[in-house]
């Protein structure tokens, strides 16, 4: 069973993203939240998870969506930043299906200044689900980390009233996360401030779950917004199953809470896997994209110096023209092209990938990802590794890496269970080779 047959293609909204956060949490993968600022990077990521039929959260932040509107219009009310997140909610939505995977468009951090941008969003989808009986986003985040316990959790049950009702998924956060991002400065705040208690993450889930069972918390482990060298920040992502832990205790359902992972760039992969493995079903990514994005357009620039500097004339001659270089469709698609492998990456971290298994009619045993077929049945996988059994020896792996698979050659193809696989020790296997197959 793959995704696809747990929601639809498209935007998700209510009890769609819910199942999607069921299914991500029961398989024990997480789903990558991209930052995007523009139609240019909303399209790469959604690219990325094209190639690899995974699904994408797409998300925008109230600096993000004042630039996807232009620099030049003002924002002083958060008129820009209110409306270049719904273009940006349009964009998306035209394009998500046409993509042919399944999106969760969100918006980031909403600290206490920032409400009016919040009301805005809140305000348009209302207004869309009075024509379509769903909202235009999947969710919102409220910030309010910042104020007292008790005003965090009084505003989000408010907000929260009004959101459940048509469809929205609310992301709250408690316990700060620390660095800048957007203009939300906790680079100062005390260290202690950084690591959310078990009982104040339950407060919140007895709150918000009487009103509905369609959100998510943000609790801080350390996190801190931005990259920085390894041990300089020190992230617990095990405490995480202390939440999980505490409220089994009291409501007597396994792993109950939806957890958020904020400040995902430049973490391990260890911790990564910690976090996924304690009930973090959404990781934000916007540091490292934004770099990523960053390095196809800085390299393109310094590879072809010579053929940017006039309309005309460059290495080749005097009178040869450089349109073919200094086209935006050509430097921006190499920003596309980096950023959409570093979304890839990201989704193959959090197990965000679909996983197949090929059995040839040679017998040998490949498994990778699923990067592609055609109507005759070749496959492409990435990331892909050849599986050698022994009745001796354990199972060895050997890398193939991009390997494309006739359609002819393949017997069998199944998905697999990344968790259950993961959980397997291949040196413990012994197992005869299976011998070619014929028919």
């Amino acid at each position: 069973m793959g995704v696809l047959d747990i929601v639809p293609a498209g935007v998700l909204t209510g009890d769609n993203v819910r199942k999607l956060f069921e299914y991500a949490k029961e398989q024990q993968f997480a789903i990558p939240a991209i930052n995007v600022t523009s139609s240019s990077t909303a399209n790469a990521v959604l690219e990325a998870a094209r190639d690899i039929k995974s699904p994408i959260i797409i998300q925008v932040s109230q600096g993000g969506s004042a630039y996807f509107a232009g620099k030049g219009l003002a924002n002083d009310k958060q008129q820009a930043s209110i409306a270049g997140a719904v273009a940006a909610a349009h964009h998306v939505r035209i394009l998500a299906k046409e993509y042919g995977v399944p999106v969760v468009l969100h918006s980031d951090h909403c600290a206490k200044k920032l409400l009016p941008w919040f009301d805005g969003m809140l305000k348009a989808d209302e207004d869309y689900y009075k024509v379509h009986q769903e909202p235009l986003f999947s969710s919102h985040m409220l910030d309010l980390s910042e104020e007292s316990k008790e005003e965090n959790i009084e505003t989000c049950v408010a907000y929260f009233k009004r959101m459940a009702p048509i469809g929205l998924w609310l992301e709250m956060e408690i316990g700060i996360t620390g660095g800048e991002e957007d203009g939300v400065d906790n680079t100062g705040v005390d260290s202690s401030r950084l690591y959310t208690q078990p009982p104040d993450i339950y407060d919140v889930h007895t709150a918000l779950a009487a009103i509905s069972p369609n959100f998510s918390i943000a609790a801080a482990f350390g996190n801190v917004h931005g990259v920085y060298k390894p041990g300089n920040v020190r992230l617990h992502p095990e405490l995480l199953q202390k939440h999980q832990l505490y409220a089994e205790e009291k409501t007597g359902k396994k792993k109950p809470l939806f957890l958020v992972f904020h400040g995902g760039s430049g973490s391990t992969k260890e911790e990564i896997k910690t976090a996924v493995e304690n009930g973090v079903v959404k990781m934000n990514v916007d540091t490292d994209t934004q770099f990523a994005y960053l390095v196809g357009i800085r390299d393109f620039v310094q590879n072809k110096s010579g053929y940017l500097q006039s309309q005309v004339g460059n290495p080749e001659g005097a009178d040869k023209p450089n349109k073919k270089y200094y086209d935006p469709r050509v430097w921006v698609r190499e920003g596309e092209k980096t950023l959409t492998a570093r979304v890839k990456e990201a989704c193959a971290d959090l197990g965000n990938v679909n996983c197949v298994l090929l059995i040839l009619q040679d017998g040998r045993s490949i498994i990778g990802v699923m990067a592609g077929y055609d109507q005759k049945s070749n496959v492409v996988l990435s990331d892909s590794k050849e599986r050698v059994y022994s009745a001796d020896e354990g199972v060895e792996e050997i890398p193939l890496g991009l390997y494309l698979v006739k359609g002819d050659q393949i017997v069998l193809i199944g998905e697999v269970n990344e968790a259950l696989d993961q959980s397997v020790d291949l040196a413990t296997i012994r197992a005869e080779p299976l011998p070619p197959i014929r028919y």
